[in-house]
């Protein structure tokens, strides 16, 4: 069975100058209540690797506003203007990865893999300083893989063995980040009992899970 903490418990073991991967596509599977805790603690200097930082003043934004974030690694940080006054102002590192890299770069940190060949950002200022290699006569960059120490994760079904289920694209990189964080958080809307659980749903398998976070599940519209 795995620990069923609050989302306060279960950030115990973060400190100042970490690293967390944060689920979520804008606020689709976004694991909102562990980010109000990681805000409320108060902790700085972190290195987030997420998608984006939202629209809404809420999750990651709110820790940029606060000043708690000195990196950002992610791929769109075009939806609010505060990331760009960021970026330019210097108080923030930002580095942008093409989507599919910055999935795959994680992916293969969970795999125990050295790393991922693409061709996307050749000749762009993605590929420099990276190693360029030529496989069958075509050139390739050499992405290396993106592991951190804590991952936030949001799943719709948990059982209480860490198994969970996140439908549709809440999936989104979520499951990536799962494998490739040293202890992963996962928040559940319903956590049931050993076999309450389809194993034809399960998108989290346990062997990845270190904590989970019962939360309420979103209220349609909104409100």
């Amino acid at each position: 069975m795995k620990p069923i903490k609050t989302p306060q418990q279960a950030i115990e073991n973060m400190r100042d100058g970490c690293s967390i991967m944060v689920g979520g596509f804008i606020s689709c599977g976004r694991p909102l209540a562990v980010l109000d805790a990681i805000y409320e603690k108060g902790l700085k200097n972190l290195t987030i690797i997420s998608n984006d930082t939202s629209k809404e003043e809420t999750g990651i934004i709110k820790l940029v506003m606060a000043g708690r974030v000195s990196r950002f690694i992610g791929s769109y940080i075009g939806m609010n203007r505060i990331m760009g006054e960021k970026l330019k102002s210097g108080e923030v590192k930002i580095e942008l990865v093409p989507q599919g890299t910055f999935v795959e770069r994680i992916r293969a940190a969970g795999a125990g893999l050295g790393g991922v060949l693409t061709p996307t950002g050749l000749g762009t200022a993605i590929a420099e300083g990276k190693e360029v290699l030529t496989v069958d006569g075509k050139k390739y960059l050499l992405e290396k893989p993106l592991k951190a120490d804590f991952a936030v994760v949001k799943a719709n079904r948990a059982d209480k063995y860490g198994n969970g289920f996140s439908a549709g694209s809440s999936k989104n990189f979520n499951v990536a980040m799962a494998m490739a964080a040293d202890h992963v958080i996962m928040e559940a809307e319903e956590i049931v009992e050993p076999g309450g659980l389809d194993p034809e749903k399960v998108t989290f398998p346990c062997v990845f899970i270190h904590t989970l976070v019962p939360v309420a599940k979103p209220v349609k519209g909104g409100k």
